[in-house]
């Protein structure tokens, strides 16, 4: 491969992940999901070559730290990847190899196996069901993913008493609801993938709690277009663990404030009423204390991604910080959006963009979803230069952690 295609595929690369969560609803690690290069794969002879680069590139390019921190990275492998050994570029201790499920159990992949693990790897099976031809593979594993929805309730039980005949931990993927995620908890996985915690249970007629509902008030209030500096400034300061925090993360370096301010009214003159109101709201949902951080994290990278993507579409900025940051509104409060955002005074373009994902503000966050699904072929995706929306999503990323690191977990 040239250093000129090289350079053109790390520039194009594309990188998502998907949050794992251990038992106690903590982040555990993150799915990387990848592609090569968009319009350089016909330049690629070999596909495992050009991945493994491309994963490299990537790594090298953002950092381990940015695209995991703490938290574990698994990476699907094809059989070449093992065999050429290049994943050793990448460190042991956060890394989880994935074996996918169109690998074979040949004598060279086995012993590639626990060369992997004698270096210090673990070693997942994704998509994995145990059947006797690859049953051999079990001998080698440290984790096991199955995907729940390619089983029935029945299955699902009896692959779950043979694991159980070996030493490894199991990952049950594509949970996509509360009573999967309970079923799955209840026959004894260790970690859980999908999308439930974005996708709460349908409530018809739910009613909020007066403490969700004086929640909802508050984010009302905050994006009324009409606010004056005033206004918002008693609106905060009415709530002291908001004005806390707000003065906290205003004055972090993420920020980069010129000089620290000791006041909210001085914090808005210094970054305007806009961004406030976005900072504040942000905040106010940073208070719901009994849904995962991961859920506010993802909410932060929304918002910031949405926001960075829309001077491409001729957007305002501000709605597309409010759409990312409220498409994740039902799962907070576990409601219909279409409830939630009836007592919230909303221009009509983020509505359409909430319930329908219509409208220019719609396209922005429907390409912002398909990044977090790996879904690279979406038109909302593919209209957009490779290394833009990979640059915005990581930027987004790096933003988020900050905001999480001055604000959320102090």
């Amino acid at each position: 491969m040239t250093d000129t295609s090289t350079a053109m595929l790390k520039q194009s690369a594309l990188v998502g992940r998907q949050a794992i969560f251990d038992r106690q609803m903590e982040i555990f690690g993150y799915e990387l999901l990848y592609r090569d290069g968009t319009g350089n794969s016909a330049n690629i002879l070999d596909g495992d070559e050009a991945t493994a680069k491309v994963m490299v590139n990537t790594f090298l390019e953002l950092g381990i730290d940015q695209i995991a921190g703490n938290a574990q990275a698994f990476l699907n492998l094809t059989a070449n990847f093992f065999l050429s050994r290049h994943y050793e570029v990448l460190p042991t201790k956060n890394v989880i190899l994935e074996v996918l499920e169109t690998i074979d159990p040949t004598p060279t992949v086995l012993e590639a196996l626990i060369q992997a693990r004698k270096s210090g790897y673990k070693i997942a099976l994704d998509d994995f069901i145990l059947r006797e031809s690859h049953r051999v593979l079990m001998e080698h594993a440290d984790l096991v993913k199955v995907d729940v929805l390619a089983l029935t309730q029945e299955e699902l039980k009896e692959q779950v008493a043979m694991f159980r005949d070996y030493p490894v931990r199991l990952l049950a993927e594509k949970v996509e609801d509360r009573e999967m995620y309970e079923q799955c908890l209840a026959l004894g996985f260790d970690y859980f993938q999908g999308y439930f915690f974005c996708k709460p249970q349908v409530l018809e007629g739910v009613r909020l709690s007066s403490n969700r509902m004086a929640v909802v008030l508050l984010l009302a209030k905050l994006q009324d277009p009409l606010i004056d500096l005033q206004d918002l400034n008693d609106l905060v300061k009415n709530d002291v663990a908001l004005s806390v925090k707000l003065l906290r993360y205003v004055n972090s370096a993420s920020v980069g404030l010129p000089r620290s301010v000791d006041s909210i009214f001085q914090a808005i003159g210094l970054v305007g009423t806009e961004r406030m109101r976005q900072w504040a709201s942000l905040l106010v949902l940073a208070q719901t204390g009994d849904k995962p951080t991961e859920l506010m994290r993802l909410a932060l990278i929304r918002a910031h991604m949405c926001e960075s993507l829309c001077p491409l579409y001729g957007v305002a900025p501000g709605q597309g910080f409010t759409v990312g940051l409220f498409s994740v509104l039902d799962a907070y409060f576990d409601c219909e959006m279409k409830q939630l955002v009836a007592d919230l005074p909303l221009a009509s373009e983020i509505l359409d963009a909430l319930l329908k994902r219509e409208g220019m503000l719609g396209t922005i966050l429907e390409g912002v979803l398909a990044y977090e699904q790996g879904d690279w072929d979406h038109q909302a995706i593919k209209s957009v230069e490779a290394d833009t929306v990979n640059s915005a999503y990581w930027s987004s990323v790096e933003w988020a952690n900050g905001v999480m690191e001055a604000v959320i977990r102090k």
